[in-house]
């Protein structure tokens, strides 16, 4: 498995919108087939902060999403809400062992 959390803070005033896109690009990002997993959450205490918790398979699979038209529609189309540039971390899958994962 390969899992991103991605950091992202928007512009107070972008907050709606960035929510709409960002809904737009989750729900056809799990209709992909190398997508495990793609969360959206958005910070209680800070409501301009987000994150996107992604799982895939591989890390082919998180190249081939972004790729794709959904993905690309949403960075163009975010990019001037964030109050900063996002950031995307990598990290290894420990629990549940990779086979276990569902789909």
């Amino acid at each position: 498995m390969h899992a991103v959390i991605v950091y992202i803070t928007v512009k107070p005033e972008c907050i709606q919108e960035f929510i709409e896109a960002t809904r737009i690009n989750a729900a056809n990002s799990v209709t992909e087939p190398g997508v495990v997993q793609f969360d959206f959450l958005q910070e209680k205490e800070k409501p301009e902060r987000f994150i996107l918790y992604e799982i895939y398979y591989s890390k082919e699979d998180q190249l081939r999403h972004r790729e794709t038209y959904h993905y690309l529609t949403w960075k163009d189309r975010i990019t001037e809400m964030m109050a900063e540039p996002r950031v995307g971390v990598s990290y290894t899958n420990l629990f549940p062992a990779d086979q276990d994962w569902k789909k």
